[in-house]
């Protein structure tokens, strides 16, 4: 009753001090629309919104359905045989970190009807939801294992008696993450792709209106259908992880990662974990039939860059803005994780307040930063500051619903000793909680390495007009794809390359 009572009192506190700030134009001279404006808004456009509702609702749940499904059984796959994860790695996180500012048209040309808006909400939910798959079948206790071998299972009655019921907490948590994302898919795919009906065409028409109420409207009428979205999978989650806690934690861990390899057909497979997205590439390209003045294969882009006379100038275009963007990624990288882990540790702590401050991370996620955006340029103004802005505001609710759902699934027997010394707040959590939720911590940075480019090159193309993004969104107006493609080739190996940081951090911490 104390924490309902403590997000109750928190949510109130937030909407009053709105309220003053939007009714006296106290933040970036009235860009913020106070709640009151808002709902005189929505109220007064209400007649416009249901076939645009409809149209997004029907488009993010086909993706979101599409899209598990296909993370759900890849997860599977992964952990059956674990070869065709280092297979599939390159794959994967090119899924997650190809710009959707950049594919859209792409998708639009070579998709007809809906296809590119339920490829976008289905690859959206892709990478989040097969990522918590894959550690949660993973992270099993071993004896548990052993009881089941003892009676004469194999590897097929441990996926299905131990490693699928064990993995519904952090698949849970994953779709907590996914619905979001799939809401914000369909509309990036409804703004670009010309369709008449869904909250991104509503968005784009309204954008010349001068009403900062109706696109805030607009956006928190993403943010309630994503919100219902995240709200079932939230309840599903604290069920389950509560019916499905263990008592203790486990004495060791299974292998994460199948067997070592060594020698030639370790070699083997990371060169073919390189060639197989360019591979899957130039294969969809084929299918598709599209004209290679618009489609450019891999071999196209290296014409491109270093063929031709121009080449040299486009390969300095490419790596100046490369300059400008990298160390900055980091940077909001790091910026979201440590914002993620504040959130969940203070969520594991005083959760009323962070139940109060979740609907304010999902309107970062799921308002469509055509619109948040210049609110934030008011703010921050169009230098560094705006871009780690918009980069966390992308970055860390991901990495928080993955924090919280692996600290939450910590035994609360496992705190009794430490506290029986004394040992409190932040001492527990780092003696108990954090070494027990290392594979989400992970996770987690996994999930924040590729979305960090793509809240710096979205803040690039919409407020700085540096970098990667000001690059490709300079290239869309010249229709100059050889350029486009380049970006989004770049944007995914600076992906790859971080997140392969990433696996070599938390091979290094699970090996002590």
């Amino acid at each position: 009753m104390g924490n309902r009572h403590t997000t109750a009192l928190t949510l109130v506190t937030i909407l009053i001090l709105w309220e003053i700030a939007g009714d006296l134009d106290l933040v970036a001279s009235g860009a913020l629309p106070s709640p009151s404006e808002i709902l005189v808004a929505l109220w007064r456009d209400r007649g416009d919104y249901w076939p645009h509702i409809l149209a997004t609702v029907r488009t993010a749940s086909i993706g979101f359905v599409i899209g598990n499904t296909v993370a759900i059984l890849a997860a599977i796959l992964f952990v059956r045989v674990p070869v065709t994860e280092r297979l599939a790695r390159g794959i994967n996180i090119a899924i997650f970190a190809l710009p959707p500012i950049a594919i859209v048209p792409v998708l639009v040309i070579a998709l007809p009807g809906e296809g590119a808006r339920l490829a976008l909400a289905a690859v959206a939910v892709y990478f989040p939801t097969m990522t918590a798959m894959t550690v949660g079948l993973r992270d099993i206790d071993p004896r548990v294992v052993d009881v089941v071998r003892a009676y004469g299972g194999g590897e097929g009655s441990v996926m299905r008696w131990v490693r699928l019921r064990a993995s519904l907490p952090a698949l849970l948590g994953g779709l907590r993450v996914a619905a979001p994302n799939a809401v914000l898919g369909a509309i990036l795919a409804e703004f670009g792709s010309g369709s008449r009906f869904g909250l991104g065409a509503y968005l784009l028409g309204s954008l010349g209106r001068a009403d900062p109420a109706r696109l805030w409207g607009i956006g928190l009428a993403a943010t309630a259908i994503a919100g219902l979205g995240y709200a079932l999978a939230a309840l599903a989650a604290s069920r389950v992880t509560e019916a499905s806690r263990a008592v203790t934690i486990a004495a060791g861990a299974m292998p994460t990662s199948g067997p070592r390899l060594t020698g030639p057909r370790r070699v083997a497979i990371f060169a073919a974990s390189l060639l197989l997205p360019f591979a899957v590439w130039w294969a969809l390209l084929w299918i598709s039939g599209l004209s290679p003045i618009i489609a450019k294969t891999p071999l196209g882009v290296f014409e491109y860059l270093f063929l031709p006379p121009t080449g040299a100038s486009a390969r300095e275009r490419l790596f100046a803005a490369l300059v400008e963007t990298l160390p900055i990624t980091v940077l909001g990288m790091a910026a979201g994780l440590g914002v993620a882990f504040l959130l969940a540790v203070l969520g594991s702590v005083r959760p009323g307040i962070v139940r109060a401050l979740m609907p304010i991370a999902l309107v970062t996620q799921t308002m469509p930063l055509v619109a948040l955006t210049p609110l934030l340029v008011l703010i921050f103004g169009r230098g560094v500051a705006v871009t780690i802005a918009i980069t966390v505001s992308v970055t860390f609710f991901p990495a928080y619903v993955t924090l919280a759902q692996g600290l939450g699934m910590v035994p609360k027997a496992a705190f009794d000793l430490v506290r029986a010394y004394g040992a409190e707040g932040w001492k527990a959590m780092r003696l108990v909680a954090l070494p027990a939720s290392l594979p989400y911590v992970f996770a987690a940075a996994r999930l924040a390495v590729p979305r960090a480019l793509l809240g710096v090159m979205i803040a690039e193309w919409l407020a700085t007009g540096r970098g990667l993004g000001n690059l490709l969104n300079q290239s869309r107006g010249y229709l100059d794809y050889g350029m486009i493609w380049s970006v989004a080739l770049v944007s995914v190996l600076v992906s790859v390359a971080l997140y392969q940081v990433a696996v070599v951090l938390e091979r290094a911490a699970t090996r002590r």
